[in-house]
């Protein structure tokens, strides 16, 4: 299930990312399951109901989430969080079921997973394929990609695809792949999973390793007809199975079905959903907020920073004074805060990260854009922001003690929210733009850095602090904007001859 889904209508090609596509006809689970960790089962559900089925009420939707929730068998676990870096969580098992329900909450056509039971024991793999089952009974379609099936997980399948080196091996009922190998000369095995079998005769990774631990000296053994493989390689043998396939029953019935199958197709797949903006936008800030509160490193541990920052640091520049002296050490504070307190915004990337995971898996669904997603997010972050910055603020600007004054005060908490603001910005930016955590975090402690020098040296060369009177030139110390007797006291002029 790698690359892009590809659905022929007739003459008609119509990709994944082609505007008749739906997210209502066809649902595609990935191999990776992303969530916040922080939400609870049923919340999750609920919230992917609400994006993806905007036109039901309250009621309605907390009833599909309940029926969804016991048709995947996770009702007891409705109320656990899925689990993060502080949190324990549900089991593997149960969060691939909770990627399914996710994508059959809008009763898709077709429903796609790749690699559902890649992780998982042989019980949990038994437990959610059976749930795929049931879907398929719904009347729904459901391919699914596995790795080394178990037997009693082979025999939950209707239909089996085997595709080598970009060729159909196989493409008929289950059952009916035993028959086929037995015929094309390539019985099964006594007491051998069938499974098994077929991937020894068409995988060329076999021979592969046969080669190189003979090259070793580690195998001294040829390979007998229990085998299945008849002292063939694993080319010869899928060469063969191909040939046979071609001119089989099998492959004139698998036609006979794709032509009924078109014929069926009255329905256009598209006519893309037009979703209502402010659902999605109310949606998403009410979860972004519900993370937000209850993820303790995504702000609240860096709140906790910011604030011993600040006190750190009025400790030691505690009452500096507010003389025409003290104006450079005052300078040279607000300089330093303001790069610390930038350069903590950094601490944010690993959740940012996070949740760019969810944004491309549900974009991609075509649940919600990204005009939305970036205000949203900024709103719920708003309160903790703007929290951050005045009570750090305050802190260091009472126990510096600069120039008196609540206007003095409230321009200086002002500034820092914007760079506090302007800086996480750019965090979650370079978090968009590369998705390894090593190179993210270079990238962004190098646009961090780089907006703290232009902050610092914004303030200290600003136009209005570079005057000159006729042929004399005076440099005005006048940082952050202050004005004589302002936000740090007097101004100094020292003149050049």
């Amino acid at each position: 299930m790698a690359g892009k889904i590809l659905l022929l209508r007739g003459s008609e090609k119509m990709t994944r990312s082609s505007s008749l596509i739906s997210c209502r006809d066809v649902s595609y689970v990935t191999q990776e399951d992303v969530f916040l960790g922080t939400l609870t089962v049923k919340e999750t559900l609920y919230f992917g109901a609400r994006l993806r089925l905007p036109e039901l009420a309250k009621t309605e939707l907390h009833e599909l989430v309940d029926e969804t929730m016991a048709k995947m068998g996770l009702e007891e676990c409705a109320d656990s969080t899925i689990g993060n870096w502080h949190l324990r969580g549900i089991s593997s098992g149960e969060r691939r079921r909770l990627s399914i329900a996710v994508a059959i909450l809008a009763q898709p056509q077709v429903l796609c997973l790749d690699e559902a039971t890649t992780g998982l024991d042989s019980a949990a793999s038994s437990f959610v394929v059976q749930a795929l089952r049931n879907v398929a009974r719904d009347g729904k379609i459901v391919v699914c990609s596995v790795h080394q099936p178990t037997d009693d997980v082979f025999r939950l399948f209707d239909d089996l695809l085997l595709i080598s080196a970009g060729e159909v091996v196989y493409f008929g009922e289950s059952h009916g792949a035993v028959k086929f190998f037995a015929d094309s000369g390539f019985p099964c095995p006594i007491r051998r999973n069938p499974p098994d079998h077929f991937l020894r005769c068409i995988a060329p990774e076999f021979d592969q390793v046969l080669a190189a631990l003979k090259q070793t000296q580690r195998l001294n053994f040829t390979l007998s007809a229990a085998d299945g493989l008849l002292n063939g390689t694993t080319a010869e043998t899928r060469a063969t199975l191909v040939k046979k396939y071609k001119s089989s029953i099998f492959a004139d019935t698998a036609r006979k079905r794709i032509q009924e199958l078109e014929l069926l197709l009255t329905r256009e797949i598209g006519k893309k959903q037009c979703h209502q903006w402010w659902n999605q936008f109310c949606t998403l800030t009410h979860r972004s907020s519900l993370h937000m509160c209850r993820d303790l490193g995504y702000y609240w541990l860096r709140i906790v920073f910011f604030i011993m920052v600040a006190l750190s640091t009025g400790t030691l520049e505690f009452d500096i004074g507010t003389s025409s002296a003290a104006v450079i050490a005052r300078s040279k504070v607000d300089g330093f805060l303001y790069g610390i307190m930038i350069s903590l915004s950094i601490g944010g990337l690993p959740f940012f990260l996070d949740e760019i995971k969810a944004l491309r898996g549900e974009r991609h669904g075509g649940h919600y854009g990204e005009a939305v997603y970036v205000l949203s997010n900024f709103l719920s972050s708003l309160p903790f922001t703007i929290f951050i910055s005045f009570s750090s603020g305050s802190i260091l600007y009472s126990m510096v003690k600069f120039h008196p004054g609540f206007s003095h005060l409230l321009y200086f908490c002002i500034n820092l929210f914007f760079s506090i603001s302007v800086s996480e910005a750019c965090v979650f930016v370079t978090a968009s733009l590369i998705s390894n955590p090593l190179p993210a975090m270079g990238a962004a402690i190098g646009v961090t850095v780089s907006l703290t020098n232009h902050t610092y040296t914004s303030h200290l060369y600003h136009p209005k602090n570079q005057l000159s009177h006729g042929n004399r030139p005076e440099l005005h110390c006048l940082f952050a904007g202050a004005q004589p007797n302002g936000l740090y006291g007097h101004s100094t002029t020292t003149r050049h001859s």
